[in-house]
């Protein structure tokens, strides 16, 4: 049994969960009122989120940023590690001075950082607007998470999670469904109308009551009185962290979120380059498109419905989830947490298989399909892992732990699958190649500004953009970056079936 102290604080058993009508009513008004906080505000960072690699590589003409994907690897590099390391040490912040005030603060911060971006229409801006819209979003999530932990049945938790994670999609579809309108008039109406929906959170606060806020306070006045010892933050962290359970957690999750996290950093900038969406289109609507206003808007098109927008295209994840995660979440209450992500680590890593398969757009969306299921089996058990074992007081820091795979996942992916996809994918310096090939001056080439390189091509090949890009899609491996990032999850997926034997270990032993 004395292996077993070093978990004495966590609370490893699996506790039954009640069904899904019966979860479904025991959620009170506070885990609603979060849900929708949480809704606005994927609403506004996804609206940013889902098109910033596209913002990124469109050529300034364009109003973009004229970078390459190397150059937005590094933005994403800092964000993702501002975003992941933040709950990490602020986590137990929120435990100690109030989901409710922290809450706030997120919001005021995220206000100023899109605010940044508009003003701001440069590298260095749209950086610096990114490490503070990080900085907003690290805060937030662990007062927001924190707070539908204390607020929920344990025997709930599964169902209560599972919903939480659909209230997050909707969010996460409604933001590029604005964000496709609103970037065809100006990159800086987007960011504009960003700051102006993640204020709306001020009026849910209004609302808001925290849960077992007086045990709280109780606890404060017992440390200040000198009748309960109260560890510095940082140390409580790292005791915390060092703990197996924590630790290997970590390791294990890593790869996936890299393999996560190029879905939605990389993806868009490839279907921009690569796939026809236009074929979509056309085989619902016709050679012509449409001109409704409502499908237009709905199916995320351009305005001239010809095509549908890269970016609106993975919202098909978020369309998915929002209408499917709660009936996975019932589907799989009576599973192990842990055979569920690994069952969802097995998909998405078949997901980037499809992807680097083949251009098809409607293979893209069956692709999109494959990685939603394994994140519906996934991304919600996190939550409800971290909570379920973090001791009662810990909870917000717990859940901050959270991110430590996402941090190291994330941060390495920011940076290299960018770097992978403008290695062996970049349309751009693909075009450049090839101009050269064709017999264009050096310096010509060396002159064409960043994102321009392929039409320059079109008109230098007097060809087609459809043609064109069929030439360079067959010259070259595009599917590679896909591949290599298709076996990081594999090789996590190794990892999170050995960290899940070790936890059944413990579960036995502790019973």
């Amino acid at each position: 049994m004395q292996q077993l102290d070093k978990y004495k604080d966590n609370d490893l058993t699996e506790v039954k969960q009640l069904g899904l009508w019966a979860s479904i009513a025991g959620l009170g008004y506070i885990f609603w009122l979060v849900g929708g906080m949480e809704i606005i505000e994927r609403l506004a960072y996804y609206g940013v989120k889902a098109t910033a690699g596209i913002y990124a590589s469109d050529p300034v003409s364009k109003g973009g940023l004229g970078i390459t994907m190397t150059d937005y690897g590094v933005i994403m590099f800092i964000f993702a590690l501002t975003q992941t390391t933040v709950p990490i040490v602020t986590g137990g912040l929120s435990d100690r001075l109030g989901y409710k005030e922290t809450i706030a603060l997120s919001t005021l911060v995220k206000i100023g950082a899109y605010l940044i971006m508009a003003f701001f229409p440069s590298f260095l801006g749209f950086t610096l607007g990114a490490m503070t819209l990080a900085f907003g979003t690290g805060i937030f999530k662990p007062g927001i998470q924190g707070t539908m932990v204390k607020a929920v049945p344990r025997e709930s938790t599964t169902m209560a999670w599972g919903i939480f994670y659909q209230l997050v999609n909707i969010g996460g579809f409604l933001g590029p469904l604005v964000a496709v309108q609103l970037r065809q008039l100006s990159w800086d109406h987007l960011f504009f109308a960003c700051a102006a929906i993640i204020s709306l959170n001020f009026l849910f606060l209004l609302m808001y009551t925290e849960p077992d806020k007086q045990e709280r306070l109780a606890r404060k006045q017992a440390v200040k009185a000198g009748e309960l010892k109260q560890q510095a933050l940082w140390k409580e962290s790292l005791r915390e962290i060092r703990k197996p359970l924590v630790f290997g957690y970590m390791f294990a999750f890593s790869g996936f979120w890299f393999m996560f996290n190029a879905m939605f950093d990389v993806l868009p900038v490839h279907i921009k380059e690569w796939v026809d969406t236009s074929t979509i289109v056309t085989d619902l609507f016709g050679a012509g498109g449409t001109q409704n206003p409502f499908w237009i808007g709905l199916l995320g098109l351009n305005h001239e419905g010809t095509r549908v927008m890269p970016d609106f295209l993975m919202s098909v994840n978020s369309v998915m989830i929002a209408t499917c995660c709660f009936l996975v979440a019932a589907g799989t209450a009576k599973f192990r947490i842990m055979s569920s992500m690994l069952a969802g680590a097995l998909f998405c890593t078949g997901a980037m298989l499809v992807v680097g398969f083949t251009p098809g757009a409607w293979f893209m969306i069956i692709a999109i399909m494959v990685f939603s299921l394994g994140e519906m089996l996934l991304s919600p058990k996190k939550g409800e892992f971290m909570g379920n074992i973090a001791p009662a007081d810990k909870k917000a820091m717990y859940l901050g732990f959270v991110m430590l795979p996402q941090g190291i996942g994330w941060t390495l992916e920011g940076f290299i699958a960018p770097w992978l996809y403008d290695m062996f994918a970049s349309k751009d310096r693909l075009s450049r190649d090839y101009l050269g090939e064709l017999g264009m001056a050096t310096d010509r080439i060396q002159g064409i500004p960043q994102g321009e390189a392929f039409d320059r091509l079109v008109s230098f090949a007097n060809t087609t953009p459809e043609l064109m890009t069929q030439t360079l899609y067959q010259a070259n491996n595009i599917g590679l970056a896909w591949y290599i990032i298709a076996t990081v999850g594999a090789i996590s997926a190794v990892g999170i079936y050995i960290y899940a034997k070790m936890v059944f270990r413990i579960q036995k032993a502790a019973n």
